[in-house]
């Protein structure tokens, strides 16, 4: 009788396939601006070469939809979603440190994380932007790279939480991303909903607010240009309390 089996190799175990991961959910989580949206048959073919898994599938399916999806009504969908909704906002300090002084040195220490792995980061948007920590896990590798997303977990899983209430299918992609996390102990995920009954820690003595850049539909590399910022939601209609941090 056998007592040892041999355990499968996990999908997303080789560096390799981990950079096409990250890489790939960095793009579908950027604003669907012409390049993207010229690229979303290709974006199809990427999700369908990654290995067999859940992951896999979540993204197969959600780049179906992506691609199947009219511009103008993907282009409302995300900043409705991303833009116009604190709970899924995808800038991941907000979610750790909230609008205090320690959210500031959260922001520098991650720009000075890029820097010293080589990298230059994205002028006109802020380091902690899940599509740009997406994009350092894709280079610097999963030790480094992935540190912050394994620092911020408790943010993904809320932002994950707030899609799947909102019935948004980018909820699909935050699957993905936290399928190929380390699992929430039962302590972090009542951290979690207590989190998201209450909000992120607040600090009012006289502090400027980090949240996304003024004008961040214009100059950001990765967010939506300035004639979509009066587009109509193509969900129900926004809460007036929804803003972006």
């Amino acid at each position: 009788m056998r007592l040892l089996t041999r355990r499968e190799p996990a999908a997303f175990a080789a560096p390799r396939n981990r950079a096409r991961l990250f890489r790939l959910i960095s793009l579908l989580l950027q604003y669907p601006d012409a390049e993207l949206l010229a690229a979303r048959d290709e974006l199809g073919r990427a999700a369908a070469a990654l290995p067999e898994s859940a992951t896999r599938d979540a993204l197969v399916a959600f780049t179906a939809w992506y691609a199947e999806c009219e511009p103008t009504r993907l282009a409302r969908a995300y900043v409705e979603t991303f833009d116009l909704r604190r709970r899924s906002s995808l800038y991941l300090t907000y979610y750790l440190h909230g609008d205090t002084r320690r959210r500031g040195m959260a922001l520098l220490t991650l720009k000075q994380r890029y820097r010293v792995a080589g990298l230059v980061p994205p002028e006109g948007e802020l380091p902690d932007y899940l599509p740009v920590v997406c994009e350092f896990a894709a280079l610097a590798g999963p030790s480094t790279g992935e540190a912050p997303l394994r620092q911020h977990r408790k943010g993904l899983e809320l932002i994950r939480t707030a899609l799947r209430e909102a019935g948004s299918s980018y909820s699909l992609v935050l699957d993905a991303l936290c399928a190929e996390l380390p699992d929430l102990p039962a302590a972090e995920r009542a951290a979690v909903a207590e989190l998201a009954l209450t909000g992120p820690p607040a600090e009012d003595v006289g502090l400027a607010p980090y949240g996304p850049p003024a004008g961040n539909f214009g100059p950001s590399p990765y967010g939506p240009p300035a004639e979509h910022v009066g587009l109509a939601p193509c969900g129900p209609p926004l809460n007036e309390t929804e803003v972006r941090p």
